[in-house]
């Protein structure tokens, strides 16, 4: 714990006690991570736009080795449900895949694939992806 702390200050240049997304950016292996902006929305629970120590233990925990399956999951759906209702929509998958793929596919290539997806993992046909769907297309590619 006390090494994740001092890594943590490491990190926390302005010595607030917090990292603020400028402080991310700082790190060359995040800096070029199209993905960032939305890891940071994950960790920060209490949305108040700082990561907090607890936060940033929480987060590490989620994606350490000792986590679960389901806690990995748990995470990955998390950065796709970009407004934290329980489900992917077709515009948020959009919108993660944009940031992923940038400029490599045009934006009608795009959507063909979100829509792909979303009727492939979608079980209920609600047009949206749950949890328990996300679970299961996932174990389907790995």
């Amino acid at each position: 714990m006390q090494k994740l702390y001092k890594n943590f200050q490491k990190i926390d240049k302005d010595k607030s006690g917090t990292l603020e997304p400028e402080e991310f950016f700082d790190i060359p292996e995040l800096a070029q991570n199209p993905l960032v902006k939305r890891v940071i929305a994950v960790l920060d629970k209490n949305k108040d736009g700082c990561i907090s120590f607890l936060e940033f233990v929480q987060g590490l925990n989620s994606l350490s080795s000792s986590a679960s399956q389901e806690e990995k999951l748990r995470f990955a759906f998390q950065i796709y449900d970009i407004n934290n209702d329980g489900y992917i929509s077709n515009g948020e998958l959009f919108t993660v895949l944009k940031m992923m793929v940038g400029n490599n596919l045009n934006d009608v290539q795009l959507q063909q694939l979100v829509d792909r997806t979303i009727i492939k993992a979608d079980e209920d046909l609600d047009g949206k992806i749950s949890f328990a769907e996300f679970v299961n297309v996932s174990n389907h590619h790995s």
